[in-house]
């Protein structure tokens, strides 16, 4: 498994690595987060994320991250707060580790969150997705129609976003609220529905994403 360790802190990193690599995983470190968003692939497994960055604020680097890949992000910082721990889970973190901490407990919230993720097929999606003639670009943020752009909102791009990091799997709706509008509120369900109706209006494809009774939407057709 490889670990993408983000922490500018190079003492932190070296102790780090040298622990997860005797523990069997393949190491990868970014001092900031312009390298980690170059470093970040298919390839990486799990990010491990500090918040102290020091050209971007880790909670913003967490959503960056989010919107291009379904990799499990562990955040592990000495922001202790509660609010810290709901910005960055609502910021898309899979879970949060306060510094200090016993790496014994790092190594099992490693296992969880990788757990959590391979129970859901297609985790991993592609950040580039040809669909019935629609193009999904998950780095640039732009959605094609037969080469032609359609401008979306940057809720519905969100949505697509969302459905386009779990190929072909059904996403249940309150996992796409928590993400597009970072809270749990049921009270945003029906605003998913008319999201969802104004990007099939308009990317000409009512049928690219299917609503799945009772669970929430797919894209159809991966």
């Amino acid at each position: 498994m490889r670990i993408l360790i983000v922490e500018d802190d190079e003492r932190v990193a070296d102790a780090l690595a040298g622990f997860l690599g005797r523990a069997g995983y393949a190491i990868e470190h970014a001092p900031d987060g312009a390298s980690a968003m170059a470093a970040l692939s298919t390839e990486t497994e799990v990010v491990l994320l500090d918040l102290g960055l020091p050209d971007i604020d880790g909670i913003e680097l967490c959503r960056r991250i989010r919107e291009v890949s379904g990799v499990p992000i562990l955040i592990a910082t000495a922001r202790s707060q509660v609010h810290e721990r709901i910005r960055g889970l609502r910021a898309g973190a899979d879970d949060f580790l306060v510094k200090p901490y016993d790496v014994r407990e790092l190594l099992a919230r490693i296992e969880a969150v990788t757990r959590r993720v391979q129970a859901m097929p297609g985790e991993m999606g592609p950040v580039d997705i040809d669909i019935d003639g629609v193009r999904i670009d998950l780095v640039a943020r732009r959605v094609l129609v037969d080469g032609e752009p359609v401008e979306l909102t940057r809720k519905e791009f969100d949505i697509v976003a969302v459905l386009a990091r779990y190929p072909g799997v059904a996403v249940p709706r309150d996992r796409i609220i928590r993400e597009v509008w970072n809270t749990e509120w049921q009270s945003f369900a029906r605003s998913l529905e008319v999201h969802v109706a104004s990007i099939r209006r308009k990317l000409a494809r009512p049928a690219l994403i299917e609503t799945v009774r009772g669970v929430g939407y797919r894209l159809t057709g991966l």
